[in-house]
C-alpha cells in the first residue's frame, strides 16, 4: 500500500531541487500533486509528464505564493480540478544573499515577502479546506541557517526563523481539528544551484558534516513523505533537521 495513495498535495516551487524531489516522490507514493512555478514553464511541463506517467493525476500551476490573492485563486483551482487538499508543503524560497551594511532594504523584504509571506499566504488558502475534512498536514521548509543564523544571510536567517514560530503557532492553533503543521529544516543539500560552487568549498563543507556527505533532495523529500503520511499522525509542532547531523 502507497503511504499517500488517495491524497492530493499542493507543493510550491517544484520545478528543480528539494520542490522536484518532494513531487516525484509524493507521486511514487500514490499521491496527486499540484505543483506551483514562478518562471521555469517547460520544466514544469516536463515535471508535469513525469509525474503523470507515474499514474496519479499532476498539474503545474504558474502561481506566486508570496501573493495573497494569487495563493487564494491557486487554492481555488486545485480544489476545482482534486477534489481535496490533504498536504501542502511550503517549498518555494530566494535568496538575496550579502552582508547587513551592503543589504538593501528592497533585498531584505523580497527575501521575507518570497520565504515567509508565502507561508502564511498559502496556510491561510488551505486551511478553510483541511478544518472542513478535520484533517490535514503542512509542511514548511526552513533551513539549519534559520536554526543557528549564518554571515551574509541575515534576511534569509530570518525568513527561515520566522517559519518556525510560525509553524508552531499553527500547530497550536490547528491541532484541535487533526491538523498538523511540522517544519523541515535542511542542512547543506547538493542541488543544481550547489553544483556551480567551488569543489573544494564544497569538500571543505562536507568533510564538516558528521556524516561526511552533502544531504540529496530525495532525504529531505523522504522526511516529508513521512510527515506527509500517517505513520507522523501524532507529531506536530516540530522542527526536524535533515541536515547529516551538521547541528548536532
Amino acid at each position: 500500500m502507497s503511504l499517500l495513495q488517495g491524497k492530493t498535495a499542493i507543493i510550491t516551487g517544484a520545478t528543480r531541487g528539494i520542490g522536484k524531489g518532494i513531487a516525484t516522490i509524493f507521486a511514487q507514493q500514490g499521491a496527486n500533486v499540484a505543483f506551483t512555478y514562478s518562471s521555469s514553464v517547460e520544466a514544469a511541463a516536463t515535471l508535469e509528464k513525469e509525474l503523470n506517467a507515474l499514474g496519479i493525476q499532476a498539474k503545474g500551476y504558474q502561481s506566486n505564493a508570496a501573493n495573497f490573492e494569487q495563493a487564494q485563486e491557486l487554492v481555488a483551482s486545485v480544489l476545482e480540478t482534486f477534489g481535496t487538499i490533504d498536504i501542502l508543503v511550503n517549498n518555494a524560497g530566494i535568496t538575496k544573499d550579502n552582508l547587513l551594511m551592503r543589504m538593501s532594504e528592497d533585498d531584505f523584504d523580497k527575501v521575507i515577502e518570497v520565504n515567509l509571506k508565502s507561508v502564511f499566504n498559502m496556510t491561510k488558502a488551505v486551511q478553510r479546506t483541511m478544518l472542513k475534512q478535520r484533517k490535514g498536514s503542512i509542511i514548511n521548509m526552513s533551513s539549519v541557517v534559520g536554526i543557528k543564523g549564518n554571515a551574509g544571510q541575515a534576511n534569509y536567517a530570518a525568513s527561515k526563523s520566522g517559519i518556525i514560530g510560525f509553524s508552531k503557532s499553527v500547530a497550536l492553533e490547528l491541532g484541535s481539528r487533526n491538523i498538523r503543521s511540522n517544519v523541515v529544516a535542511p542542512g547543506f543539500i547538493e542541488t543544481e544551484m550547489t553544483d556551480k560552487l567551488d569543489e573544494k568549498v564544497v569538500e571543505g563543507w562536507r568533510n564538516a558534516i558528521p556524516l561526511k556527505r552533502g544531504g540529496t533532495p530525495d532525504d529531505v523529500a523522504n522526511t516529508c513523505l513521512f510527515l506527509a503520511s500517517d505513520l507522523s499522525a501524532y507529531i506536530t509542532g516540530q522542527v526536524i533537521n535533515v541536515d547529516g547531523g551538521m547541528l548536532t
